[in-house]
C-alpha cells in the first residue's frame, strides 16, 4: 500500500483552493479548503460518526478521515481499474447503515477477472467480512438506505431498483431515452448528424437522494454528453411509470443532496468535448431553490466531481476523480 494514501496528516496536505490544478471559485459566504492526494480518485462520501467515509477508485479502498484530518484505509480491496470507456470503476459509494457498511461496487474492470463483488451491493460487518446483498446489477452507481432495504440506481440499466435486505429486487422505474435537439447535434458534428435528424441518448441515472417521501435522481445523459442535456427527476418510493421533472438544462449532473432548508444541491460533472473529454474545471456545485427553482453556483472550477455531502448545517464536502476533497464552510 502506498504510504501517502495509508495515512495523511491534514497539515501536510491542506491546500488553498486551486492548488490541485484548477481555479476553484466559491460563492461569497463560503470558505474553501482542499485536501489533495496525488494518484487518488475519490468518489463516495458519507458520515460515519465523527469520521468522514471516503471511497477511492484508484486503489479500490475505503478510507476514514478522522477529526485530526488523517486518512486511514480499512476493509477489503475492492475490484478496481479502468472500465470500458477508460474511466475508473470500483467502490463508487459507501455508507454506514446500522452496524454494517454498505458499498455500491461498480462493474467489472476491463483488465480484471470476474469477481464475486463485481456490480454488487455489498455489506461489510465489524470484523471486516463481506457479504453480497445482491449482484444482480449492471452498474450500481449510488444508493440510499430505507426502512425496508435500499434504493439503488443502476446507471447501465437506466433504472432505479428497490433491494430488500435479503437481496430480493424490484424495479421501480426504467428511464426512457432522452431526446436531443437535432440542431445541437448538427453543430456538434455536422458530418455525423444531419440537420433535422432525431437523436436520443440513454438517461444514465447517477445520484440519488430520499427527501420527504420521494426519490430524487440525477440523469447524467449518455454520450455525447451534450451541455444542458442533464436533468433531475423524482419518483415516489413505491415506483412510477413516469418521473416528475425537478430541474433540467444541467451539464452531466452526477450527484444530489438536500440542504437543511430544502434546497437541492446538484453536482455537475462538467461539459464534454469529443477530443479532450470532460473539460478541466467545468464541474460545478449548484444550489436550486425548492420553491422558486432559482439557481446559484456554490463552487465552480471543479475537475470531474463525483459526490456532495451535507456534513452539517454549515459544511459541505465534495469529492473528485482528480484526487481532491473540497470542504466548504459557511461563514
Amino acid at each position: 500500500m502506498r504510504p501517502l494514501l495509508a495515512l495523511i496528516a491534514a497539515a501536510a496536505v491542506l491546500l488553498l483552493a486551486g492548488s490541485a490544478g484548477a481555479e476553484l471559485v466559491a460563492t461569497a459566504g463560503y470558505r474553501l479548503k482542499t485536501v489533495h492526494v496525488p494518484g487518488a480518485a475519490f468518489a463516495g462520501l458519507a458520515r460515519d460518526g465523527a469520521s468522514l467515509l471516503v471511497t477511492d477508485l484508484a486503489g479500490g479502498r475505503l478510507y476514514r478521515r478522522d477529526e485530526n484530518g488523517g486518512l486511514v484505509a480499512f476493509g477489503p480491496v475492492f475490484p478496481h481499474g479502468p472500465d470500458v470507456i477508460g474511466d475508473p470503476t470500483g467502490p463508487y459509494r459507501a455508507a454506514r447503515v446500522d452496524s454494517e457498511l454498505i458499498v455500491a461496487q461498480g462493474w467489472k474492470p476491463t483488465d480484471a477477472d470476474e469477481d464475486r463483488l463485481d456490480h454488487s451491493l455489498v455489506a461489510i460487518d465489524a470484523a471486516g467480512r463481506t457479504r453480497v446483498i445482491s449482484n444482480d446489477f449492471w452498474n450500481p452507481f449510488d444508493f440510499v438506505a430505507a426502512d425496508q432495504g435500499f434504493y439503488v440506481v443502476d446507471a447501465a440499466r437506466n433504472s432505479v431498483e428497490h433491494v430488500e435486505p435479503n437481496g430480493r429486487k424490484k424495479t421501480l422505474i426504467s428511464f426512457r431515452r432522452l431526446p436531443q435537439a437535432a440542431d445541437t447535434l448538427q453543430r456538434l458534428s455536422p458530418t455525423e448528424f444531419e440537420a433535422g435528424s432525431d437523436y436520443e441518448v440513454d438517461a444514465v441515472p447517477t445520484g440519488i437522494a430520499l427527501y420527504k417521501g420521494r426519490l430524487y435522481v440525477t440523469l447524467f445523459g449518455g454520450f455525447p454528453f451534450l451541455a444542458g442535456a442533464g436533468k433531475v427527476v423524482s419518483i415516489s418510493t413505491g415506483g412510477a411509470s413516469e418521473a416528475r421533472l425537478e430541474a433540467d438544462g444541467l451539464n452531466a449532473p452526477v450527484a444530489i443532496a438536500f440542504a437543511g432548508d430544502g434546497a437541492m444541491l446538484v453536482l455537475e460533472h462538467g461539459t464534454y468535448d469529443q477530443k479532450q473529454g470532460f473539460a478541466k474545471g467545468s464541474g460545478r456545485l449548484l444550489r436550486i431553490n425548492a420553491a422558486t427553482k432559482n439557481r446559484s453556483t456554490i463552487l465552480d472550477g471543479l475537475i470531474r466531481p463525483v459526490s456532495v455531502l451535507v456534513w452539517d448545517e454549515r459544511q459541505l464536502v465534495v469529492s473528485d476523480l482528480a484526487g481532491s476533497l473540497h470542504f466548504l464552510r459557511r461563514d
